[in-house]
């Protein structure tokens, strides 16, 4: 069963950015404490450690820090030609008039756009588990974007 996000009556002004600001902040926070928490092993750790072991420590800090920073990056930014969909390792510039539809199915982990090509691009910036409430509200800002740049009219 699809949800379908409540209608806009206006897009919201351009550029707009929708990107889930709690996550991004835990996570980052997250990637910071693992840096310091690893470097400090790293340089209190046992007497008998060797150099190796204590660059090894900290490098998997960097190594924790790197994959939640990578999580962190979801956003989509929407302009008056397009949209560009940065997800977790891909960035997707779309023309307003490739996007057909934007969907948020009941159980769906985050938005999901219908392509002009036949293909479906998930929008991770707009997900559910940030909030039920503010993702119903950006994937209805993100179709009336849709239908009033884009070609594909309801």
């Amino acid at each position: 069963m699809t949800v379908r996000p409540s209608r806009v009556s206006a897009p919201p002004e351009l550029p707009h950015t929708w990107q889930p600001v709690m996550t991004r902040v835990v996570l980052l926070g997250l990637a910071a404490v693992s840096v310091a928490f690893f470097g400090l092993i790293a340089v209190l750790g046992a007497p008998d450690w060797q150099r190796h072991d204590r660059i090894a420590i900290g490098c998997s800090g960097v190594v924790f820090a790197t994959v939640l920073v990578v999580l962190a990056r979801p956003r989509a930014k929407a302009d008056r030609t397009g949209l560009t969909v940065v997800n977790f390792l891909r960035t997707r510039r779309l023309e307003w008039p490739e996007i057909l539809g934007v969907h948020l199915g009941a159980g769906d982990p985050w938005v999901l756009l219908d392509l002009a090509d036949g293909d479906t691009l998930a929008v991770v910036a707009i997900q559910p588990g940030s909030g039920r409430r503010q993702a119903l509200r950006a994937a209805a800002e993100l179709r009336a974007c849709v239908d009033a740049y884009g070609t594909a009219r309801r």
